[in-house]
Protein backbone atom coordinates (compact mmCIF):
# COMPACT_ATOMS: atom_id res chain seq x y z
CA UNK A 1 0.00 0.00 0.00
CA UNK A 2 1.02 3.49 -0.38
CA UNK A 3 1.09 4.76 2.49
CA UNK A 4 2.80 8.52 3.84
CA UNK A 5 5.30 8.19 6.62
CA UNK A 6 2.60 8.91 9.67
CA UNK A 7 0.28 6.34 8.31
CA UNK A 8 3.61 3.39 8.41
CA UNK A 9 3.87 4.63 12.08
CA UNK A 10 0.24 4.12 12.43
CA UNK A 11 0.16 0.76 10.69
CA UNK A 12 3.44 -0.77 12.83
CA UNK A 13 1.41 0.10 15.84
CA UNK A 14 -1.36 -1.67 14.93
CA UNK A 15 0.09 -4.45 13.77
CA UNK A 16 3.16 -4.94 16.34
CA UNK A 17 1.95 -3.12 19.79
CA UNK A 18 0.20 -5.19 22.25
CA UNK A 19 -3.59 -3.25 23.17
CA UNK A 20 -7.11 -3.07 21.87
CA UNK A 21 -9.23 -0.70 19.83
CA UNK A 22 -11.94 1.65 21.95
CA UNK A 23 -14.90 2.37 19.70
CA UNK A 24 -16.50 5.72 20.75
CA UNK A 25 -18.68 5.68 17.75
CA UNK A 26 -21.84 5.77 18.38
CA UNK A 27 -24.32 7.93 16.35
CA UNK A 28 -28.05 8.32 15.29
CA UNK A 29 -30.38 6.43 17.14
CA UNK A 30 -27.96 5.05 19.52
CA UNK A 31 -27.03 8.28 21.14
CA UNK A 32 -29.89 9.03 23.40
CA UNK A 33 -29.25 5.58 24.76
CA UNK A 34 -25.38 6.11 24.96
CA UNK A 35 -26.63 9.48 26.79
CA UNK A 36 -28.80 7.83 28.99
CA UNK A 37 -26.53 4.85 29.95
CA UNK A 38 -24.06 7.70 31.15
CA UNK A 39 -26.54 9.29 33.59
CA UNK A 40 -28.09 12.31 31.11
CA UNK A 41 -31.67 12.09 30.37
CA UNK A 42 -33.30 12.69 27.47
CA UNK A 43 -34.79 16.49 28.71
CA UNK A 44 -31.03 17.71 29.14
CA UNK A 45 -30.87 18.57 24.94
CA UNK A 46 -33.69 20.20 22.95
CA UNK A 47 -32.09 19.82 19.79
CA UNK A 48 -30.14 17.26 17.58
CA UNK A 49 -26.91 19.86 18.20
CA UNK A 50 -26.80 20.01 22.01
CA UNK A 51 -27.19 16.23 21.85
CA UNK A 52 -24.00 15.96 19.95
CA UNK A 53 -22.82 18.60 21.82
CA UNK A 54 -23.26 16.69 25.16
CA UNK A 55 -21.89 13.14 23.20
CA UNK A 56 -18.71 15.48 22.60
CA UNK A 57 -18.38 15.80 26.23
CA UNK A 58 -18.67 12.42 27.03
CA UNK A 59 -16.25 11.51 24.82
CA UNK A 60 -13.93 14.02 25.78
CA UNK A 61 -14.11 13.09 28.76
CA UNK A 62 -12.78 9.58 27.97
CA UNK A 63 -10.33 10.90 25.84
CA UNK A 64 -8.79 13.12 27.95
CA UNK A 65 -9.40 11.13 31.37
CA UNK A 66 -5.00 9.64 32.20
CA UNK A 67 -5.62 6.36 31.50
CA UNK A 68 -6.64 6.75 28.24
CA UNK A 69 -3.26 6.10 26.31
CA UNK A 70 -1.34 4.64 23.60
CA UNK A 71 0.28 2.11 26.37
CA UNK A 72 -3.19 0.32 26.26
CA UNK A 73 -4.92 1.28 23.15
CA UNK A 74 -4.03 0.69 19.78
CA UNK A 75 -6.66 3.11 18.20
CA UNK A 76 -10.28 4.70 18.92
CA UNK A 77 -13.18 4.77 16.56
CA UNK A 78 -15.18 7.97 15.88
CA UNK A 79 -18.48 9.08 14.81
CA UNK A 80 -17.94 11.77 12.53
CA UNK A 81 -18.95 15.11 14.50
CA UNK A 82 -16.54 13.73 16.74
CA UNK A 83 -13.66 14.02 13.81
CA UNK A 84 -15.05 17.37 13.28
CA UNK A 85 -14.98 18.73 16.93
CA UNK A 86 -11.16 19.81 18.89
CA UNK A 87 -9.97 18.12 21.89
CA UNK A 88 -8.03 20.68 24.03
CA UNK A 89 -7.67 22.47 20.85
CA UNK A 90 -6.59 20.34 18.58
CA UNK A 91 -8.57 18.11 15.68
CA UNK A 92 -9.98 15.29 17.67
CA UNK A 93 -8.12 12.70 15.52
CA UNK A 94 -4.68 14.68 15.61
CA UNK A 95 -5.05 15.08 19.66
CA UNK A 96 -5.41 10.89 19.52
CA UNK A 97 -2.61 10.48 17.94
CA UNK A 98 0.49 14.10 19.00
CA UNK A 99 -0.87 13.93 22.51
CA UNK A 100 -2.27 10.13 23.41
CA UNK A 101 -0.43 8.46 20.43
CA UNK A 102 -4.00 6.49 19.64
CA UNK A 103 -3.99 5.87 16.12
CA UNK A 104 -7.63 7.60 14.84
CA UNK A 105 -10.50 5.31 12.81
CA UNK A 106 -13.87 6.93 11.16
CA UNK A 107 -17.37 5.40 11.09
CA UNK A 108 -17.97 5.81 7.80
CA UNK A 109 -21.64 3.97 7.68
CA UNK A 110 -25.06 5.79 7.39
CA UNK A 111 -27.03 3.28 9.95
CA UNK A 112 -28.36 -0.45 8.52
CA UNK A 113 -31.13 -1.08 5.54
CA UNK A 114 -33.91 -2.79 6.44
CA UNK A 115 -33.86 -6.60 7.06
CA UNK A 116 -33.88 -8.46 3.89
CA UNK A 117 -32.60 -12.53 3.82
CA UNK A 118 -31.76 -12.74 7.65
CA UNK A 119 -29.40 -9.52 7.37
CA UNK A 120 -29.04 -6.19 7.32
CA UNK A 121 -26.88 -4.21 4.74
CA UNK A 122 -25.59 -1.17 4.75
CA UNK A 123 -27.31 2.14 3.99
CA UNK A 124 -26.42 3.55 0.75
CA UNK A 125 -23.48 5.52 1.62
CA UNK A 126 -23.33 8.30 -1.93
CA UNK A 127 -21.50 10.87 0.32
CA UNK A 128 -18.75 8.51 0.85
CA UNK A 129 -16.12 9.88 -1.55
CA UNK A 130 -16.00 12.97 0.25
CA UNK A 131 -16.40 12.09 3.54
CA UNK A 132 -12.96 9.65 2.65
CA UNK A 133 -11.22 12.97 1.25
CA UNK A 134 -12.39 14.55 4.42
CA UNK A 135 -10.79 11.90 6.70
CA UNK A 136 -7.83 12.02 5.15
CA UNK A 137 -7.31 15.88 5.16
CA UNK A 138 -7.96 14.61 9.01
CA UNK A 139 -5.51 12.37 9.16
CA UNK A 140 -7.78 9.64 9.95
CA UNK A 141 -6.00 6.40 9.31
CA UNK A 142 -8.82 3.91 8.96
CA UNK A 143 -12.83 3.58 8.48
CA UNK A 144 -14.85 1.33 9.94
CA UNK A 145 -18.84 0.16 8.48
CA UNK A 146 -21.04 -1.99 10.24
CA UNK A 147 -23.44 -5.01 9.14
CA UNK A 148 -25.58 -7.38 10.76
CA UNK A 149 -26.60 -11.00 10.35
CA UNK A 150 -29.83 -12.34 11.91
CA UNK A 151 -29.88 -15.48 10.66
CA UNK A 152 -27.87 -18.69 9.26
CA UNK A 153 -29.11 -17.71 5.43
CA UNK A 154 -26.41 -18.00 2.95
CA UNK A 155 -27.58 -15.91 0.53
CA UNK A 156 -27.92 -12.64 3.51
CA UNK A 157 -24.59 -13.46 4.76
CA UNK A 158 -23.12 -13.60 0.49
CA UNK A 159 -25.12 -10.04 0.17
CA UNK A 160 -23.41 -8.41 3.40
CA UNK A 161 -19.88 -9.96 2.75
CA UNK A 162 -19.90 -8.76 -0.99
CA UNK A 163 -21.11 -5.04 -0.12
CA UNK A 164 -18.53 -5.03 3.22
CA UNK A 165 -16.05 -5.76 0.30
CA UNK A 166 -16.86 -3.52 -2.56
CA UNK A 167 -16.60 -0.43 0.03
CA UNK A 168 -13.48 -1.91 1.44
CA UNK A 169 -12.39 -1.42 -1.77
CA UNK A 170 -13.37 2.27 -2.53
CA UNK A 171 -11.63 2.60 1.31
CA UNK A 172 -8.75 0.99 0.28
CA UNK A 173 -8.41 3.23 -3.37
CA UNK A 174 -8.69 6.76 -0.92
CA UNK A 175 -5.27 5.71 0.69
CA UNK A 176 -6.90 4.35 4.03
CA UNK A 177 -7.29 0.88 5.90
CA UNK A 178 -11.06 -0.28 6.28
CA UNK A 179 -13.00 -1.95 9.04
CA UNK A 180 -15.24 -5.29 7.70
CA UNK A 181 -17.78 -5.46 10.18
CA UNK A 182 -20.46 -8.47 9.73
CA UNK A 183 -22.11 -8.49 13.06
CA UNK A 184 -23.40 -11.98 13.94
CA UNK A 185 -26.38 -11.02 16.24
CA UNK A 186 -25.35 -12.43 19.52
CA UNK A 187 -29.46 -13.60 19.26
CA UNK A 188 -29.03 -15.36 16.33
CA UNK A 189 -30.71 -18.55 16.85
CA UNK A 190 -28.12 -20.69 14.80
CA UNK A 191 -24.97 -18.10 16.02
CA UNK A 192 -22.59 -20.73 15.13
CA UNK A 193 -23.72 -22.26 11.79
CA UNK A 194 -24.13 -18.64 10.77
CA UNK A 195 -20.14 -17.75 11.88
CA UNK A 196 -18.82 -21.03 9.85
CA UNK A 197 -20.31 -19.63 6.62
CA UNK A 198 -19.51 -16.02 7.63
CA UNK A 199 -16.14 -17.36 8.02
CA UNK A 200 -16.01 -19.53 4.44
CA UNK A 201 -17.23 -16.42 3.07
CA UNK A 202 -14.89 -13.83 3.89
CA UNK A 203 -11.68 -16.34 3.31
CA UNK A 204 -13.31 -16.53 -0.21
CA UNK A 205 -12.88 -12.34 -0.57
CA UNK A 206 -9.71 -12.31 1.47
CA UNK A 207 -7.99 -14.62 -1.12
CA UNK A 208 -9.38 -12.93 -3.90
CA UNK A 209 -7.35 -9.52 -2.93
CA UNK A 210 -4.56 -8.19 -4.07
CA UNK A 211 -0.89 -8.53 -2.22
CA UNK A 212 -1.00 -4.57 -1.30
CA UNK A 213 -3.92 -4.57 0.34
CA UNK A 214 -5.04 -4.42 3.51
CA UNK A 215 -8.17 -5.05 5.74
CA UNK A 216 -9.26 -5.57 9.21
CA UNK A 217 -11.60 -7.46 10.23
CA UNK A 218 -14.23 -6.66 13.46
CA UNK A 219 -16.29 -9.63 14.37
CA UNK A 220 -18.57 -11.24 17.15
CA UNK A 221 -16.69 -13.32 19.70
CA UNK A 222 -17.64 -16.53 18.14
CA UNK A 223 -19.40 -19.79 19.62
CA UNK A 224 -16.34 -21.45 19.10
CA UNK A 225 -13.09 -20.51 19.96
CA UNK A 226 -10.60 -19.73 17.58
CA UNK A 227 -12.96 -20.16 15.17
CA UNK A 228 -11.38 -17.28 13.11
CA UNK A 229 -7.62 -18.09 13.11
CA UNK A 230 -7.66 -18.75 9.98
CA UNK A 231 -8.43 -15.09 9.37
CA UNK A 232 -5.71 -13.78 12.15
CA UNK A 233 -3.35 -15.82 9.99
CA UNK A 234 -3.74 -14.42 6.55
CA UNK A 235 -1.29 -12.50 5.00
CA UNK A 236 -4.44 -9.55 3.65
CA UNK A 237 -5.61 -8.85 7.43
CA UNK A 238 -4.25 -6.20 9.39
CA UNK A 239 -5.78 -7.35 12.82
CA UNK A 240 -9.20 -9.39 13.71
CA UNK A 241 -10.91 -7.31 16.36
CA UNK A 242 -13.93 -8.17 17.94
CA UNK A 243 -16.88 -6.80 19.05
CA UNK A 244 -18.88 -6.59 22.47
CA UNK A 245 -21.75 -6.92 20.54
CA UNK A 246 -24.21 -6.41 23.78
CA UNK A 247 -22.29 -9.12 26.13
CA UNK A 248 -21.40 -7.64 29.41
CA UNK A 249 -17.51 -6.75 29.99
CA UNK A 250 -17.34 -9.67 31.59
CA UNK A 251 -18.66 -12.11 29.37
CA UNK A 252 -16.75 -10.27 26.45
CA UNK A 253 -13.72 -10.67 28.05
CA UNK A 254 -14.22 -13.99 29.13
CA UNK A 255 -14.81 -15.09 25.11
CA UNK A 256 -12.17 -12.93 24.56
CA UNK A 257 -9.53 -14.86 26.17
CA UNK A 258 -10.38 -17.94 24.56
CA UNK A 259 -10.17 -16.55 21.14
CA UNK A 260 -5.67 -16.33 20.32
CA UNK A 261 -4.91 -13.34 17.96
CA UNK A 262 -8.45 -11.14 18.73
CA UNK A 263 -7.99 -8.13 20.13
CA UNK A 264 -11.06 -6.39 21.30
CA UNK A 265 -12.85 -3.43 19.64
CA UNK A 266 -15.33 -2.79 23.12
CA UNK A 267 -17.75 -0.03 22.70
CA UNK A 268 -20.70 -0.22 25.27
CA UNK A 269 -18.50 -2.70 27.28
CA UNK A 270 -15.81 0.09 27.80
CA UNK A 271 -17.87 2.31 29.11
CA UNK A 272 -20.01 0.26 31.27
CA UNK A 273 -20.72 1.95 34.64
CA UNK A 274 -19.35 5.46 33.74
CA UNK A 275 -21.35 8.30 34.58
CA UNK A 276 -21.50 11.89 34.01
CA UNK A 277 -21.78 12.43 37.94
CA UNK A 278 -19.28 10.25 38.80
CA UNK A 279 -15.97 12.80 40.26
CA UNK A 280 -13.15 12.46 38.45
CA UNK A 281 -10.82 10.28 40.84
CA UNK A 282 -13.61 7.47 40.86
CA UNK A 283 -14.42 7.98 36.84
CA UNK A 284 -10.82 7.59 36.43
CA UNK A 285 -10.63 4.67 38.60
CA UNK A 286 -13.22 2.63 37.36
CA UNK A 287 -11.69 3.80 33.47
CA UNK A 288 -8.64 2.52 33.98
CA UNK A 289 -10.07 -0.94 35.49
CA UNK A 290 -12.32 -0.70 32.42
CA UNK A 291 -8.88 -0.79 29.87
CA UNK A 292 -6.83 -2.76 32.67
CA UNK A 293 -9.38 -6.03 31.96
CA UNK A 294 -9.90 -5.60 28.31
CA UNK A 295 -6.12 -4.80 27.90
CA UNK A 296 -5.57 -8.33 29.79
CA UNK A 297 -8.03 -10.27 27.85
CA UNK A 298 -6.78 -9.30 24.57
CA UNK A 299 -2.93 -9.56 24.98
CA UNK A 300 -3.42 -12.20 27.79
CA UNK A 301 -4.78 -15.82 26.28
CA UNK A 302 -6.34 -19.09 27.94
CA UNK A 303 -3.27 -21.66 28.44
CA UNK A 304 -3.83 -23.79 25.52
CA UNK A 305 -2.01 -24.35 22.35
CA UNK A 306 -0.71 -21.07 21.17
CA UNK A 307 -1.65 -21.21 17.85
CA UNK A 308 -1.04 -17.68 16.58
CA UNK A 309 2.78 -16.85 16.65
Amino acid sequence: MNLSNLNQQQLQKIRTQPGFIAALDQSGGSTPKALLDYGIKRGAWSNEDEMFALVHQMRTRIITTPSFTGERILAAILFEGTMDRDIEGQPTADFLWNVKHIVPFLKVDKGLADEKDGVHLLKPMPQLAPLLERASAKRIFGTKMRSVINEANVAGIQAVVNQQFEVAAQIIAAGLIPIVEPEVDIHCPEKAKAEELLKTTILEKLNKLPPDQLVMLKLTLPEQDDLYIDLVRHPRVLKVVALSGGYSREEGNNRLRRNHGVVASFSRALVEGLSAQQSDAEYNAKLDAAIQSIFEASTIKSEREQLVT
